[in-house]
């Protein structure tokens, strides 16, 4: 019984020590997002007997040819009516080499707005489409979306290949119409696959029908795609979530702060300084759960120890001395809009920025993005839902911030209707 103990603990933490992907799926409606999930979870044998039982009896009372993978994401009793995705759909799987994190989202502009939710946290955005119809404004959109999002990693899977007769020219010829409209945006990394969900075609395995594609197939690349260097590992940050004061002799002295370390790394001894009052100290101790360890980095979640007593509180920010956060009232930012209520221009919100809040005021937009073509629309300054602009906002305190592009973390926030508590937009800091 020991010897199986010690197995099953060994097994528990070496899953807890593997390497977590996110990544989301964003394409237009019927392009296969959720076959190509449960295609993957399928391949994989991520998927329980009883759920693949359950599949297969609801395909065979919608009268489907083939088991509906698509339904073990479309959850809703609408998704499943319509054949569509509305809300954004989390699932978990593991192979060997990695963890992941799905966010599948809706492909209809109406759920834009769902999109972006899915896809604020991924490492890597899949972009799925459709063989028959190539490059549309959806994809164009979602693309648009991926870049602004500042998400690093881009995998077009080229779906139903197997309805253009697997055919490398209609690969080729949606690949240049991609990277046409690509040079606009600055992805850094973007990889092409062709695919075909409902067969199997290079999703786990590579496909026998495409032998002209060399690359490898969509498991191989969410398995080694490296993204660990994506996050900032120089501007130190610690937004504080909250002061550990415990109330027991054992620790009577004990003051920590604990929060999510968004940035560079924080090592015993060093002198940080607390924000926005500008006090330094040296850190006495980092610890966790598992106990004290010797430095911090993201994405941990540890308690801070300093040397000397300050007054700390939720809100504040620890930093590095020599390298500091921006403090500002008047913050511009992109925000992509959530509500169907539009922006109000001088209208007055909430945000929540790290584990801060604050009042704002809406000062200005400056203009609306046609996401199909990038252009900057200055004359149409109305913001409704779905859309995305450019704004200026006024908080009634300072806020500790970083620009998006260099923070996801400290460079984001979520606008709030103060009447309805309801999450109007979510911003990318300037």
């Amino acid at each position: 019984m020991e010897e199986v103990k010690d197995i099953n603990n060994t097994a528990t933490a070496g899953y807890l020590d593997m390497d977590l992907l996110r990544f989301s799926t964003a394409g237009s409606v019927d392009d296969g997002k959720s076959t190509l999930i449960g295609r993957l979870m399928y391949d994989t044998k991520s998927i329980f007997q009883d759920q693949m039982d359950a599949m297969e009896e609801s395909s065979r009372n919608r009268g489907d040819e083939h088991v509906n993978l698509a339904l073990l994401t479309d959850g809703l009793k609408a998704e499943r009516e319509q054949g569509i995705t509305i809300d954004v759909a989390y699932r978990y799987f593991a192979t060997p080499k990695r963890k992941f994190i799905i966010a599948d989202t809706p492909g209809h502009i109406q759920y834009t707005r769902n999109m972006v939710t899915g896809a604020s946290t991924a490492n890597l955005a899949i972009i799925l489409i459709d063989a028959r119809k190539g490059v549309i404004e959806q994809t164009k959109r979602h693309s648009f979306i991926a870049s602004l999002l500042q998400i690093k990693h881009i995998v077009v899977c080229i779906n139903k290949m197997d309805l253009v007769d697997y055919s490398e020219e209609v690969f080729n010829q949606i690949q240049k119409d991609f990277l046409s409209f690509d040079a606009k945006l600055e992805i850094p990394d973007i990889r092409f696959i062709p695919i075909s969900a409902l067969n199997g075609d290079n999703v786990v395995d590579k496909s026998t029908n495409m032998d002209w594609y060399k690359g490898p197939s969509l498991l191989w690349t969410l398995e080694n795609v490296q993204v660990a260097s994506d996050r900032n590992f120089i501007d130190s940050r610690m937004p504080v979530q909250w002061v550990i004061r415990p109330q027991s002799d054992k620790y009577h002295d004990f003051r920590g702060y604990a929060g999510l370390i968004s940035g560079g790394i924080f090592r015993k001894g060093e002198e940080v300084t607390v924000l926005p009052s500008g006090f330094t100290s040296k850190i006495k101790s980092i610890s966790t759960m598992d106990g004290e360890l010797k430095e911090a980095f993201p994405p941990m979640s540890v308690t801070i120890q300093l040397e000397d007593e300050i007054d700390i509180s939720r809100g504040d920010m620890l930093a590095k001395p020599n390298n500091q956060p921006t403090v500002g009232q008047d913050i511009e930012l992109m925000v992509c809009w959530l509500n169907i209520n539009p922006l109000k221009l001088g209208g007055k919100y909430l945000i929540k920025h790290t584990t801060n809040e604050a009042k704002c005021i809406i000062k200005d937009v400056k203009y609306k993005v046609n996401v199909n073509t990038l252009e900057k629309n200055e004359e149409d300054k109305s913001i409704s839902a779905n859309d995305i602009g450019r704004i200026t906002i006024k908080t009634a305190r300072p806020l500790l911030y970083d620009s998006y592009r260099k923070n996801r973390n400290t460079g984001s926030l979520i606008i709030i209707d103060e009447f309805t508590h309801e999450t109007v937009g979510a911003g990318m800091i300037i």
